[in-house]
């Protein structure tokens, strides 16, 4: 629960400015374009976050890296509530979200470290709906505070005391649940219980030099994305549907506020159908797909489930997602009522969080072994996607207009849309010829055999 809670604080900040971008460009006196900024050097900072916080976590353990990130993390808010020009507020942006990062690289080690596969799909969906939540909540925040004409700079205290309480759980309530790490504590105590200094833990007696520890933690991630095709098609699908989140905040404004005549407030509120849909697909994997997965489990066992396996819900939301952009653009005439669009927004949040949920499961057992690395290229190129999409977003919409912009994404969508497809049905092929996901799981009879010999060896 600690572990989705700071994902959904990372993800909050990340897009509160979003209802105060006017506040923002009257007191800077900068354009739309540079307030966009305040968003998107954000996310950036999600490019650069995992790429410390990963390899650190498993240098000094989870809890460490929580509390020194989080201390950093809520002094940078108050640095953009108190900031007093456009280079300080944005600079404290980038670092602020450079350190909110950490839990979006390591919330998941969390629950891996807690978790095995059989019953991490149900730990997963509830930690797959942070991100999306965190987005969609911030607007509606901080809209309703625009909209009320509280000073813009509360909303940034309002985030500067969101992460002190986090900080203080963390402090209080979070463990360290590094294997390693346990590993040398357990042994430290008992030296000291004992007095014999045989006892000692493998984390102990590493000697690993810093130059090549940091070449095998910050490179690997991009050598095995630069190497596996399979990687690539899933972290570029993922990095456009992840990027649409954040062009939506753009996006929506002009559809809702200049073509319906929300106010801020309600244009906030026009963001909660995207949160219902991803609560409502989270419900659904619990109550239908986690029980398949489970009766797949008992049918291979001993052996793993198939990767593959994961994949049936995001064949279903691919085109989902498609379709949730036509039906977004196409009913977005201020002729029509508002609440067509808004109903768009709760497929689009049903079919993200699917998408979201299947490719997560199937790159980590897919890469078991350096799902870690997989995990972290795909977070790297996905932030970028989110930093980049708002900057263009709001000329796309304007120039193209909502409906033919919002056309343009959904063919986009069905273009990428057969991935799954492709993946489901040449996956164990695919993995044959991987140089990191070699392993191709034994068919039922296989796994029957293997269960029987177990036994015979057994007995």
């Amino acid at each position: 629960m600690l572990g989705g809670l700071l994902v959904l604080n990372a993800t909050f900040a990340s897009s509160a400015p979003t209802g105060i971008v006017p506040n923002l460009m009257e007191q800077f006196t900068f354009s739309e374009e540079v307030a966009t900024l305040t968003i998107s050097l954000f996310v950036a900072g999600y490019c650069v976050g995992p790429l410390i916080w990963g390899p650190l976590s498993e240098q000094i353990g989870r809890r460490n890296v929580f509390i020194i990130s989080f201390i950093f993390y809520t002094g940078f808010q108050v640095g953009c509530a108190l900031s007093r020009n456009t280079a300080s507020i944005l600079v404290f942006r980038f670092l602020g979200g450079t350190f909110a990062a950490a839990p979006l690289s390591n919330s998941g080690a969390l629950v891996s470290d807690m978790w095995d596969a059989g019953t991490r799909g149900e730990a997963l969906a509830f930690f797959t709906l942070a991100p999306f939540a965190g987005p969609t909540l911030g607007p509606l925040v901080s809209g309703f505070m625009g909209d009320a004409g509280v000073d813009w700079r509360w909303v940034f205290w309002l985030l500067t005391f969101f992460a002190g309480f986090c900080l203080i759980l963390i402090i209080f309530t979070l463990p360290e649940t590094f294997l390693p790490i346990l590993m040398v504590k357990r042994a430290k105590k008992l030296r000291k219980e004992t007095g014999d200094d045989r006892y000692w833990a493998p984390f102990e007696r590493r000697n690993i030099k810093a130059g090549a520890l940091a070449r095998q933690t910050l490179a690997r991630p991009f050598i095995v994305l630069a190497q596996e095709p399979m990687l690539i098609a899933i972290t570029l699908y993922m990095s456009f549907v992840y990027g649409c989140i954040y062009l939506l905040f753009e996006a929506y404004p002009i559809v809702f506020t200049e073509g319906h005549g929300f106010n801020q407030g309600f244009s906030g509120l026009a963001f909660l159908p995207i949160f219902i849909g991803g609560c409502t697909g989270v419900f659904g994997y619990l109550l239908i797909f986690n029980p398949r997965y489970v009766k797949a489990q008992q049918k291979f066992a001993p052996a793993p489930v198939p990767p593959e396996y994961r994949l049936e819900i995001c064949m279903l939301a691919a085109p989902m997602f498609a379709v949730g952009f036509f039906w977004f653009g196409w009913t977005s005439y201020p002729s029509i009522s508002y609440w067509s669009p808004l109903m768009a927004g709760f497929l689009l949040g049903w079919s993200i969080v699917w998408i979201f949920l299947a490719l997560f499961n199937y790159m980590i057992d897919a890469y078991l072994f350096v799902a870690a690395s997989a995990l972290a290229a795909n977070t790297v190129v996905r932030s970028c996607f989110g930093a980049g999409f708002p900057l263009f977003a709001t000329q796309m919409f304007d120039q193209l207009n909502p409906r033919w912009a919002s056309t343009l994404l959904g063919c986009i969508a069905v273009l990428m849309g057969p991935i799954p497809f492709v993946l489901y049905k040449f996956g164990p092929t695919i993995r044959l010829k991987s140089k990191y996901a070699p392993t191709k799981p034994p068919a039922p009879k296989e796994a029957a055999e293997l269960e029987n010999q177990d036994a015979a060896n057994n007995a």
